[in-house]
């Protein structure tokens, strides 16, 4: 029976950049624009050939290196340019970017201190907050399924970004702890529809084996 009232969905394939060497040292990277390491690079070849199964009529990446070298591989194999949405961009981290958790905690332990505690408003002196980073977020993803409705993308993004999607998705408010891991080029799958965000597939990584650990942003 047809109902004509069901909301169209779009389904994006939302995937972590490759490792860089800042992620190995746990820095905190933000808007640095760090480039991939060699495990990054191998990781986004692995990642695009566990993609090979799926179509995508697009494929999205930020405008950090990290996320467009990793797109890269994907869109190389797919025949694809690859189109830039700064709204996909890793969270501003201010006076944090370069830094580790604990240089952070030494040298700055009032916003170590509002770090820890996911504070919605709390923006590092010179960066976001984590309120104004989830609505970029949410603005970017809903140009994407306002543009693209009804078909299958991929988009290449930040841990943080992530973050955001995942708990909009299955109802987890932003200050609460992160109870889950994001992995670097996993596959993870969601649609978009009038009913709102919906988690499919989480941390699709069988292509990656055991070279990974999970660094911070």
């Amino acid at each position: 029976m047809h109902h004509p009232s069901n909301p169209v969905s779009t389904r994006i394939c939302i995937i972590r950049h490759g490792e860089t060497g800042w992620n190995a040292e746990k820095r905190i990277q933000g808007h640095t624009d760090i480039p991939l390491s060699e495990t990054g690079r191998a990781q986004a070849l692995a990642m695009a050939f566990n993609a090979a199964h799926h179509r995508f009529n697009a494929i999205y990446s930020s405008d950090l290196k990290r996320a467009v070298e990793t797109a890269q591989a994907l869109a190389q194999r797919e025949d694809q340019p690859i189109k830039l949405l700064p709204q996909l961009r890793e969270r501003h981290f201010g006076i944090f970017q370069g830094m580790t958790a604990a240089q952070g905690a030494a040298l700055h332990p009032h916003a170590y201190a509002h770090y820890v505690a996911r504070d919605l408003d709390y923006d590092f002196e010179t960066g976001e907050s984590l309120r104004q980073f989830a609505e970029r977020v949410a603005d970017g993803i809903d140009w994407m399924v306002r543009h693209h409705s009804g078909q299958t993308l991929a988009a290449v993004c930040h841990s943080g970004v992530l973050d955001v999607v995942y708990r909009r998705a299955t109802g987890r408010p932003l200050h609460a702890p992160r109870d889950f891991v994001i992995p670097n080029c996993a596959l993870n799958w969601f649609h978009f529809d009038g009913q709102g965000w919906h988690l499919e597939a989480w941390g699709d990584r069988h292509h990656l084996s055991e070279v990974l650990m999970e660094p911070p942003e």
